[in-house]
């Protein structure tokens, strides 16, 4: 049994430095006719266009991918933060126990089904009324990624506040405090390593998302849709790496060109971003994690 558990070890290893050694592989093509420097400094992305005007600028796709994931942290992290408090700290037993699964539910729906809600009713019912936004932008994606990673955050950040000591609790009430200030001032910041890694967390999901974009996002780079349009125009189309990516493989771009290659630079860089995130993460929470006898 020892040796088997030590293989399914292994095999995971094996899977992830594979993983990562044919994104370095491909992307090494690719940088031996992009520089680095215009690939990660260029206004311009056009990798599917053939001549002069192809352009691996890959500012545009950056730009789409924060500002998505940014729209997306101001949905989820304080509502899924307002939710985990309140599970934690005023819900019953049994109102607990029946909405924290109806809750994380949320994070069974499929991401298609985001994408397709995010293009049939969250642009043309609640944006289209207040902004002047196009069919595909980024503001209705990032809501709709908001909302799928809502049940993380409370979910992981409830965990953390349940786990704090209820004796905090008692010592803060015996000094008079109310229930909100024990949650706010007490609670939350014995937790605070539990609560910031579900943040990161979803902020790293929002990033690799893939069909939500796909689908509502569109599929022209931020700034290259309108004349007045923007880098962080929201309101307009805002194609993302992942959706680079899974709008590529789908086009007819033939094996060991350039375009091709590209896929790889982009999903590395990529795999960088979510990377660095997921340290932070696990530096944050060794960094502040209380422990508590």
């Amino acid at each position: 049994m020892k040796a088997f558990l030590l293989l399914c070890v292994m095999m995971t290893v094996a899977t992830t430095v594979g993983i990562t050694l044919v994104l370095v592989f491909e992307s090494l093509q690719f940088f031996r006719d992009v520089g680095i420097l215009e690939f990660l400094t260029g206004r311009n992305w056009t990798a599917l266009f053939s001549g002069p005007q192809q352009q691996f600028g890959v500012l545009p796709l950056v730009a789409g991918t924060v500002m998505i994931a940014v729209i997306s942290a101001f949905i989820s992290l304080p509502l899924g933060l307002a939710a985990a408090i309140y599970l934690s700290e005023y819900a019953s037993n049994r109102a607990r126990s029946i909405l924290k699964p109806v809750l994380e539910l949320l994070a069974g729906v499929p991401t298609i089904v985001y994408g397709f809600f995010a293009l049939t009713y969250i642009t043309p019912v609640l944006l289209k009324p207040l902004l002047d936004v196009g069919t595909f932008n980024g503001l209705a994606a990032g809501i709709a990624i908001g909302i799928m990673t809502l049940p993380m955050v409370a979910s992981l950040s409830e965990d953390a506040l349940s786990a704090v000591p209820r004796s905090l609790r008692e010592a803060a009430y015996g000094l008079g405090a109310t229930k909100l200030e024990t949650s706010l001032r007490i609670v939350a910041p014995a937790a605070v390593s539990g609560i910031v890694a579900s943040f990161i967390l979803a902020v790293s999901r929002a990033i690799g998302e893939t069909m939500i974009v796909a689908v509502a996002s569109g599929s022209s780079p931020a700034g290259q849709t309108t004349v007045s349009g923007g880098l962080f125009d929201f309101t307009q189309s805002m194609q993302t790496m992942t959706g680079f990516i899974a709008y590529t493989f789908g086009s007819d771009v033939a094996r060991g060109t350039t375009e091709f290659h590209s896929l790889f630079g982009v999903g590395l860089l990529l795999f960088l971003m979510t990377f660095v995130m997921n340290l932070c993460s696990q530096w944050v929470t060794r960094r502040f994690r209380k422990v508590y006898e």
